[in-house]
């Protein structure tokens, strides 16, 4: 039996813009998108057996743990690719970012499987393979294989790294509900204003000078979703600098202690920007 466990981090939005409808029904975006200190932890173990079978476990009563999982699509899909038969996978989903939260949970689990048993395995595909995977099951796992900062295009799926900024972090998420790209992407096509600034593009050309600026933070979906959860009100209210990660409903905070007390609210402080993606640990 071989083993390794993997190092799985979240993401967050520090621009989003959308920008048209695809003919495939998602959206063309451009986003900057940087990894963090909060990670998902993966426990991978690969031995012999027959046919393909695989088994998800995990700590989080907040997941499936069958073909609905992104892990389970993600391992399907490596073996099917690799070409390899006669192997029971075991994997252990040790989850510590918030589900359906704007963070990239369950995108950076689908990235750290791909990432594993090409290890495992010892290397049957190359990184542009890996790469043509990730890009096959979601818009964002490219990014969390690679981490650190980048200027995402397409649907998500196109990076281009860029020099990453040292900022402290602070997260807010709402407890009780979660919002999925579905709902938050099909209420900003309900938006009369689809109108964007072109805050990525400046907020890229600041970073390979080595600045920043947090006044140029920007989400489209912020918008299209805070009218109907009072959570987010109250959260913008009290934080007028936070905006919200992704789809949502996390709101990041740069540079700023969360001291409010927020009812049925996950505060998770002391988070600092990463370099890094998935890794073996």
């Amino acid at each position: 039996m071989k083993q390794i466990k993997v190092q799985c981090p979240a993401k967050i939005n520090l621009t989003l813009e959308v920008l048209n409808r695809r003919e495939d029904g998602f959206h063309n975006i451009k986003s900057i998108m940087q990894t963090i200190s909060l990670y998902d932890f993966l426990t991978v173990k690969a031995e012999s057996g027959t046919g393909i079978e695989i088994l998800l476990d995990g700590n989080s009563d907040k997941i499936p743990y069958d073909e609905k999982n992104l892990v389970f699509k993600a391992a399907r899909a490596f073996l099917e690719r690799a070409g390899i038969n006669n192997v029971k996978i075991s994997i252990f989903i040790e989850k510590n970012i918030p589900v359906e939260a704007g963070l990239a949970g369950g995108s950076t689990d689908g990235a750290g499987t791909f990432f594993a048993l090409n290890e495992l395995f010892e290397k049957p595909l190359n990184k542009g393979e890996i790469e043509e995977l990730c890009a096959s099951l979601g818009s964002d796992l490219n990014f969390c294989l690679n981490g650190g900062t980048a200027i995402c295009t397409g649907r998500g799926e196109n990076t281009e790294k860029l020099p990453s900024p040292a900022l402290n972090i602070s997260l807010i998420k709402p407890l009780g509900f979660g919002i999925s790209a579905k709902e938050a992407y099909t209420k900003f096509a309900g938006l009369k204003d689809k109108s964007v600034p072109d805050n990525t593009k400046k907020m890229a050309e600041l970073l390979t000078n080595g600045g920043f600026d947090g006044k140029l933070l920007y989400n489209s979906l912020e918008n299209a979703v805070i009218g109907d959860y009072s959570e987010l009100r109250e959260i913008k209210t009290a934080l007028p600098n936070a905006m919200m990660s992704g789809s949502g409903p996390t709101f990041l905070v740069l540079e700023e202690k969360v001291n409010q007390k927020f009812a049925n609210m996950l505060v998770i402080d002391g988070l600092k920007t990463t370099t890094e993606g998935v890794k073996a640990i």
